[in-house]
């Protein structure tokens, strides 16, 4: 079989694993031969650079972070006559089968491809924001939570240094897994995330309670895609798949000048942005990684199309598309409760 392999939206740590893994074991095991497609969904839709992947191409990337394919948040439901000329083109291309490695924008268009026109698609589950369902984990999710912790770990130094308080903000649009986890493990003071609607008065009344105890500094950690009951959100900047641009949205700098209002503490926002995508994935999400590469594989081998690589426990499994994309995993409130004791 001759396989393609793209790579859509944001970059994200174990992408070159998976890529890897996808062609050794499909080349040693079936002897398929493979395709990389760039730009993600803009690559076929535009019938664009393409490049050949095996043994030797993918020797030396286990450890790398971005991804050798490159990407790009292309929606081709959001051109007029792109999804058929997205199956054309990979006709065109002699591919016999695809396996789109993302998130919930790109295995939503592998997902309607499949139901639309029967495509030959699996899926491999990629997201720092680890928002899929039907998988425990996403490759990547991991590393981006170690990357908050170290960097909350050196900012309550000066923090306590200081007196100040400081505002981190992670990424998380919808859901509020890498604050939650990072905030956990770095020993936050408060944590918000898109699940919890906050106000700012409250967070205000924490660091007052704080500073009236003696404890002088606070860490407060924030998801880039909040909510807060007292602010409005500008939601007419929107991507192709729908999304309010994060970029223009300014949360830990307005959740700071807030602090600042109502407490007179000094308070500096400190925003990690793609430090969490990029670099060294984690030896677990290396391992991760490669598992479902191997098993998009050995879907590609028995026909599994319209399925994606999941892990459950610490089995492999595979699920239907549909399940994966159909609702996000977003933090279970019972779990968001487990850290209260540890806040304030």
């Amino acid at each position: 079989m001759r396989v393609g392999l793209l790579t859509g939206g944001g970059d994200c740590p174990g992408l070159n694993a998976v890529i890897r893994a996808v062609v050794r074991t499909g080349a040693s095991r079936y002897g398929h031969e493979h395709l990389g497609i760039l730009h993600g969904w803009r690559g076929i839709l535009e019938a664009g650079e393409t490049r050949p992947l095996d043994r030797g191409t993918v020797g030396g990337i286990l450890h790398l972070g971005g991804t050798i394919l490159r990407s790009s948040r292309t929606n081709p439901y959001s051109r007029e006559g792109g999804p058929e000329l997205v199956v054309e083109n990979a006709k065109k291309l002699g591919l016999d089968a695809l396996v789109a490695i993302g998130g919930e924008d790109t295995l939503g268009v592998a997902n309607r491809l499949h139901a639309d026109f029967g495509f030959p698609v699996v899926g491999v589950p990629k997201t720092i924001d680890n928002d899929l369902s039907g998988t425990d984990y996403t490759f990547g999710f991991w590393t981006a939570v170690q990357i908050a912790v170290e960097a909350i770990d050196r900012l309550h130094t000066t923090a306590d240094s200081h007196d100040r308080v400081m505002v981190v903000e992670v990424m998380g649009r919808h859901a509020g897994w890498i604050a939650l986890e990072s905030g956990l493990a770095g020993g936050a003071d408060a944590i918000l995330i898109p699940e919890v609607p906050t106000a700012v008065e409250r967070v205000a009344e924490l660091i007052n309670q704080r500073e009236a105890q003696g404890r002088h500094f606070s860490i407060v950690v924030v998801s880039e895609g909040v909510q807060f009951t007292d602010s409005e959100v500008d939601t007419t900047d929107l991507d192709e798949f729908g999304h309010v641009n994060l970029a223009n949205i300014d949360v830990g700098d307005y959740l700071a000048r807030r602090i600042r209002e109502l407490t007179g503490k000094e308070a500096r926002a400190v925003v990690l942005g793609h430090t969490q995508r990029g670099g060294t994935p984690l030896a677990f999400d290396r391992a991760l990684a490669t598992r479902f590469g191997v098993h998009a594989a050995d879907m590609v081998a028995s026909g599994s199309f319209g399925r994606m690589a999941a892990v459950r426990g610490d089995r492999v499994i595979d699920v239907p598309l549909a399940e994966a994309v159909g609702t996000l995993k977003t933090v279970p409130p019972e779990l968001f409760r487990d850290a209260e004791p540890f806040l304030g």
